[in-house]
């Protein structure tokens, strides 16, 4: 018989509906039946005994918010009658846990990857183009087009255009950003020559950009201003050919999985995600950081409320007071702007079963499974250190992955209840939090996590399927999703004044 609900900790008030449930029906929870009281949507919570008014509900083992109404046993929990408990300054203590990372499978296989000269190595081997403002946005697309028209090659991926609406009219702070992030995107190993397309006469000078990179004396990179040429698609498609056969010998060599620097993001969730998606991926969390490898975790806004957890796995006092920082600068970035700092859950996330951000930040973080906190990253910051790394950046699909390949990741592990068809520079692999989006959306989706419910697989099992997925995508020999239909889009995060 199919499971209809699931508890995920033993001291959860409330279970998970793993389908649709009508008013009335009886279910079993740790051998005891359970009669609904309301209908209930799939992946929504019930009440497993009655809970008073004010009383916290828990939820992973943690408490996501409390009873603002008195509620019974069978009752569907969700915002008509739970709120958060969030506030906007809380008190922290250092209370270090020891890491329960998964154990690493023997003998894991190498991927097929191209080095580059400072020892990174990229899983895709492109030429990409890098506006410094976003009046040239066409004019690198066109480029792009006719530089794939004219150049091909087995050991090259292509020609990418990534346009931005930025570069221009904007001041301090918030130039700056916008600058680190494309600087970053110039270091992305995944590129293995840049162009960098500038105007002219925009606030993001070349000189500035070239200079923050740390790129300006590569030899894989190309830069001129539009005003400068004649015809700035002939020049720009000419200086495209420099990069094409400088390079020419890039080959793709075997090294260690521990040579992959991973971004992990979850978009669109639902009440699944914390349960499928988000703990799968936990599991390549752990394997890549105790084999050596990187591995990113954003979406500040999406730790609220279990930002606790992180604190503790922080592997010094100092790295335990940058994420107090962290976490402390981002709510101010909040209040500074008169928003409540637990508004979180979207629509989307409401309609899949999640109430609170409490509720949303536990499954979140969950992408980051029992691995130890080995630094926090400023926005455009690349990550230098192995292990597991927090990065300063919103929650905004666009803005939080296109911070992760700024920073160095080379593939981001995408993980969705709702769907979207975004992809980014890097290769995006989407991993479903339920069966049904991989069946309807699979033009979108490249991993199905949600047969984890039906218990037809274990997490051992499914953390292997992945892991080979994803040394066969790290290696060129599978496409993503995202790159088959052409999706490789950047945003940037902005804050500040436009002139």
């Amino acid at each position: 018989m199919a499971l209809e609900s699931i508890r995920i900790h033993p001291a959860d008030t409330v279970v998970v509906a793993l389908e649709a449930l009508a008013k009335h029906a009886c279910i079993t929870v740790d051998g005891a039946s359970v009669t609904l009281q309301d209908g209930v949507p799939k992946g929504h919570k019930i009440a497993v005994r009655s809970i008073q008014r004010g009383e916290n509900i828990v939820k992973y083992g943690h408490v996501i918010g409390h009873a603002c109404e008195a509620i019974g046993q069978g009752a569907w929990v969700h915002s008509h009658n739970m709120k958060t408990n969030l506030s906007d300054v809380i008190e922290y203590s250092y209370a270090p846990v020891a890491a329960h990372e998964a154990e690493p499978p023997v003998n894991i296989p190498a991927f097929a990857g191209y080095r580059r000269s400072d020892g990174r190595v990229g899983t895709r081997n492109e030429i990409w183009i890098i506006n410094t403002v976003g009046c040239v946005n066409t004019s690198a697309e066109r480029i792009a087009k006719r530089a794939n028209e004219l150049y091909r090659r087995d050991n090259f991926d292509g020609v990418f255009a990534f346009s931005h609406p930025f570069g221009c009219s904007q001041l301090g702070d918030d130039l700056e950003m916008t600058q680190k992030a494309l600087a970053g995107l110039m270091r992305n190993p995944n590129a293995g020559g840049v162009l960098v397309l500038g105007l002219g006469c925009e606030n993001n000078q070349m000189a500035q950009m070239l200079a923050l990179s740390g790129m300006g004396g590569s030899m894989r990179i190309r830069s001129f201003n539009a005003q400068d040429v004649a015809d700035e698609i002939e020049e720009g498609v000419a200086r495209i050919g420099e990069l094409f056969e400088l390079m020419k010998d890039d080959t793709r060599t075997e090294v260690a999985i521990a040579e992959l620097t991973l971004g992990m993001k979850c978009g669109g969730s639902d009440g699944f995600s914390g349960i499928t998606a988000n703990p799968l991926v936990g599991r390549i969390t752990d394997i890549l950081t105790r084999t050596g490898g990187r591995v990113m975790l954003t979406e500040v806004p999406e730790m609220f409320g279990a930002e606790q957890q992180l604190m503790n796995r922080a592997v010094s006092e100092q790295v335990y007071h940058e994420i107090i920082l962290l976490i402390n600068r981002f709510k101010g970035y909040f209040t500074a702007h008169n928003q409540p700092v637990y508004e979180n859950p979207s629509p989307g996330n409401k309609a899949g079963g999640i109430t609170t951000l409490e509720e949303k930040s536990l499954g979140a973080i969950q992408k980051g499974g029992g691995a130890p906190v080995h630094q926090v990253l400023s926005y455009g910051e690349p990550i230098h250190e192995r292990g597991m790394a927090l990065l300063n950046a919103p929650g905004n699909d666009g803005v939080s992955a296109t911070a992760m390949t700024a920073s160095g990741a080379t593939m981001i592990l995408f993980t969705t209840g709702r769907g979207t068809p975004l992809g980014f520079p890097v290769p995006t692999l989407k991993i479903s939090t339920n069966s049904a989006l991989m069946s309807n959306k699979r033009n979108w989706i490249d991993f199905d996590a949600g047969v984890l419910v039906d218990g037809s697989v274990t997490m051992d099992m499914l953390s292997g399927e992945l892991l080979t997925l994803i040394i066969e995508i790290a290696s060129g020999r599978v496409k993503t999703k995202n790159e088959i239909n052409g999706y490789k889009e950047i945003a940037l995060w902005k804050e500040g004044v436009t002139l």
